[in-house]
């Protein structure tokens, strides 16, 4: 007999879990706190332009979603890093015809909802998460506009309504054993907006992610299929160090220390974003918050998934594709165990925890990597170094970037490990004497293949 299923949440990972879960023929009921963003305006200056690369393409091809998803993305094959002396340097992302996706978060929201109800989900909206019965298997809903209460019952129920999960703390208060850790960077963000040109075109390169790295911040850009850019100012909230002149949010709250700011730090930037310094003081300044915890599931019928068992800063283009990979990975384990969900729920925390904290840290990692060495030349000679021995010896090397963005098939805890190896091989060769001038010597060469073996 097949089960009813009931998903909190009916963002990015509730919507394709609900395809996953219909196309095994089961019940889904999914439970949206919000309205039906399909019916409304889309507001300003929270979204983040996600990144769709491998792994979450891979998850989506999986229950045929892929073609449908594709249609509102733009590829983006590398980065255009923005230097302080106007010039622009583009570093491919990966090996020719590789590139990663740029996709509106709202956008993408909208097309999964209709997704999900096309494979027979029913959407439930303006309902939030109050309680979880977890003796008799109910969840108890309040309507945000109605005050009503609905009771659930259900025979499974996945908590997979994000960072701030209702399910999550439901989970948490009913736990006698629960670890949990969140902690946000000191970082937060502002977004802007760059329109298109006056004849209805891209302002910069579409098929780009655009990098300003500035050190301790940076801004980036990513393209819609409207001709705009989503631009994202992260920065710090305060300034937490003895440096006086050391910038932050909290400093910059004027028209006039906007306008310097950005003069001297984006004055390329400045001529395509008309409307910067009313968007920077109008629109909202929001935080990044890294959460793990543990356990995800309960017994035979209770799990969290996507942001709502791990959430990760924006900086790898790695939150929504991990939560993709979730759904492959979970109906993957369906396919394995069938029915006993009691076997499916134990492997899916045991293989994607540590597979999640990897990622988290990773994330972490690459902010330092964007905002400050992608400006760095000696950084710039370390990558140019894997990619030409990545080249030569592709069975022997793969670097960190690609192992986690274009390598499916490779655990994200796996692709850490390889890339603390690759790091500290590098770190050596990089030391070298004269480095600059023989990078491409065979002799550098013979050294990184007797350091691998």
């Amino acid at each position: 007999m097949k089960k009813d299923i009931t998903i909190v949440g009916a963002g990015l990972v509730g919507s394709l879990l609900s395809v996953y879960l219909s196309k095994r023929g089961y019940s889904i009921s999914l439970f949206e706190r919000r309205s039906d963003m399909r019916k409304e305006k889309l507001s300003a200056g929270r979204s983040i332009n996600l990144a769709l690369s491998d792994r979450g393409l891979l998850a989506l091809e999986k229950v045929g979603l892929a073609y449908s998803i594709k249609q509102i993305c733009i590829p983006m094959h590398g980065r255009c890093i923005h230097n302080t002396d106007g010039t622009i340097a583009f570093q491919p992302y990966g090996k020719e015809g590789q590139y990663i996706n740029s996709v509106s978060r709202g956008e993408l929201n909208k097309r999964l909802m209709s997704l999900a109800e096309e494979n027979g989900a029913n959407i439930y909206f303006n309902e939030k998460c109050t309680a979880i019965d977890w003796d008799n298997r109910k969840v108890v809903f309040e309507n945000e506009e109605t005050k009503n209460t609905k009771i659930q019952k259900a025979d499974l129920i996945f908590g997979a309504d994000g960072a701030f999960s209702a399910a999550r703390l439901q989970h948490q208060l009913h736990h006698h054993k629960f670890d949990y850790q969140q902690y946000y960077i000191d970082c937060g963000y502002k977004e802007l907006t760059i329109p298109p040109t006056a004849n209805g075109d891209f302002a910069l390169e579409p098929n780009a992610l655009h990098i300003w790295p500035r050190k301790y911040y940076m801004l980036i850009a990513l393209p819609n299929l409207d001709k705009t850019f989503t631009c994202t100012l992260f920065f710090p909230f305060e300034n937490l160090s003895d440096d006086e002149q050391r910038l932050s949010f909290k400093k910059i709250n004027t028209e006039e220390k906007i306008k310097k700011f950005f003069h001297a730090n984006f004055p390329d930037a400045i001529p395509l974003m008309p409307d910067y310094v009313n968007e920077f003081l109008t629109n909202p300044t929001s935080s990044l918050v890294t959460v793990k915890c543990f356990p995800w599931i309960r017994d035979d019928y209770f799990a969290l998934i996507g942001d709502a068992a791990h959430a990760l800063v924006p900086f790898y283009g790695q939150g929504m594709n991990c939560g993709f990979e979730d759904c492959r990975i979970l109906d993957e384990l369906i396919e394995k165990y069938a029915t006993d969900w009691s076997k499916v729920f134990s492997e899916y925390q045991t293989m994607r925890k540590p597979d999640a904290d990897a990622i988290a840290d990773l994330a972490i990692y690459n902010f330092t990597e964007m905002r400050d060495k992608t400006a760095d030349p000696k950084f710039l000679l370390q990558k140019k170094i894997e990619n030409r021995f990545a080249q030569l010896h592709p069975d022997k090397w793969l670097p960190l970037y690609s192992l986690v963005t274009f390598s499916p098939e490779i655990r994200y805890s796996d692709a850490m490990k390889k890339g603390e190896q690759q790091e500290k091989i590098m770190s050596e060769i990089m030391k070298m004497p004269g480095i600059e001038k023989k990078w491409e010597s065979e002799e550098i060469e013979k050294l990184m293949l007797r350091k691998i073996d």
